[in-house]
């Protein structure tokens, strides 16, 4: 193949590989690198949020070294090897609806922190991924960390598209209630999201999306969020 064809079929595929920015949307990936991300584990948000500003800075900082290590940027997508920190965004958000596509592995597990709070789960739901146990068979996009039997635990429809396959997310958060979309399809319905750690206790106004990986590959891409405008 000649070089110029080759570089054609490249950048095609790349170009092919994003969706046009949303009108009213801003990007959280730009497609090129890491900037505007940062790393944290499952941490409640509240006790990190309102650090001064020098030792957050420093927080942030301290947890590129990790986040370097495991997620890397390959034509236009983010990926993830499966270990590692959560990548975080640096800007913390009240209410907002977040698009965003991702594809998955054999054995992969994975979720959407909002404001920082797991998440919308994202399962490997064949039986060979050995979590049908835990829910996966209903598939992905429940609120998994509500308690067991509680509105938007589990997902309304099984929505997942098989391996290989990029799946579309939509999330709409406002307050405590959350909304999910999957594949077009409506998994959660106004459902409220539990603080995973004080149940009892109201969410934080306001914290970052963390995109949750262990288990397996990942990829993302298209990540798009509208913050709530109030009047």
């Amino acid at each position: 193949m000649k070089p110029t064809l080759h570089l054609f079929l490249l950048i095609g595929s790349f170009l092919h590989c994003l969706h046009a920015q949303p009108k009213d949307f801003k990007a959280l990936f730009n497609g090129n690198n890491l900037n505007g991300w940062w790393g944290l584990g499952t941490v409640d948000p509240s006790t990190w949020v309102n650090l001064p500003e020098e030792k957050l800075v420093k927080k942030r900082a301290d947890s590129l070294a990790n986040i370097n290590k495991h997620w890397r940027v390959e034509n236009g997508e983010l990926v993830n090897d499966g270990h590692g920190l959560y990548l975080t965004t640096v800007e913390n958000f009240a209410d907002f609806e977040l698009l965003l596509d991702y594809r998955t592995v054999p054995l992969a597990d994975s979720g959407i922190y909002l404001r920082g709070v797991p998440q919308v789960q994202i399962w490997d739901t064949t039986e060979a991924g050995g979590k049908w146990k835990y829910g996966s068979k209903k598939g992905s996009g429940g609120l998994w960390n509500n308690g067991k039997g509680t509105p938007g635990r589990d997902p309304l429809v099984y929505a997942d598209k098989p391996f290989g396959e990029w799946n579309q997310f939509r999330v709409i958060m406002t307050g405590n209630i959350v909304t999910v979309w999957l594949n077009d399809k409506l998994v959660v319905d106004k459902a409220p999201l539990t603080k995973y750690w004080k149940r009892a206790k109201s969410l934080i106004d306001r914290g970052p999306i963390q995109l949750q990986t262990h288990g397996g590959e990942i990829r993302w891409k298209n990540i798009f969020i509208k913050p709530a405008t109030t009047n």
